[in-house]
Order: C-alpha cells, then structure tokens, then sequence
C-alpha cells in the first residue's frame, strides 16, 4: 500500500469495472487519493471511477503532495465524512447490477 494513491475497494467489484476503470489496478492502492479529496462517499461511483484513472494517468509527486495537503486539511476540518456510507450511495456491484436508469 503507497500513502497516496485510489483508495482500495472491495475485490467483489473487479468484476463491474469498465476497462478504463480497471487502470486504477495498476498502482499500488492508498491511503489517501484524489477522489478523497474531492468528494470521497458523496460523488457517484462513476466520478470517483473517473478521478482514480484521471490520477493514474497524471500522477506526479506535485500531485501528491497536493492530495496530502488537501487530506491534512479535510481531516482537520472534518469535511466529507460519512459514517455510514451505504446512507449516501449503494455498494458498487449493487449499483451497477441494475439496469441503468433504475436508480
């Protein structure tokens, strides 16, 4: 596991990536990433998706570091925490197991 990087999901939802989603595999998971600090469990699994392939194909160290001093920062505010998750948006292979539009 790296400090910054997508965030490890639930291996059960491999199978409900798309290809271009299945990028996010090829870093190494962290603890803190770019979807986190933008919206983490409020954004649709479809824009934090999106932010995790947008991070593997312009990863740097700027960006790093960015994404840590944005973590500090929302972690000492307390912004985007969601205790129950499922409360705000539904597992992934639930989610995309329904016809969509079903929503």
């Amino acid at each position: 596991m790296s400090l910054v990087g997508p965030r490890p999901l639930l291996e059960r939802y491999t199978d409900y990536y798309t290809d271009e989603e299945r990028l996010r595999l090829e870093v190494r998971p962290g603890i803190t990433g770019w979807a986190q600090v933008n919206g983490r469990n409020t954004v649709s699994w479809d824009s934090r998706l999106g932010m995790d392939t947008w991070y593997v194909r312009n990863r740097s160290f700027t960006l790093d570091v960015r994404i840590l001093a944005r973590t500090v920062v929302d972690a000492a505010r307390g912004s985007g925490v969601v205790v129950d998750p499922e409360s705000v948006m539904q597992n992934l292979d639930d989610e995309r197991s329904l016809p969509r539009g079903s929503t």
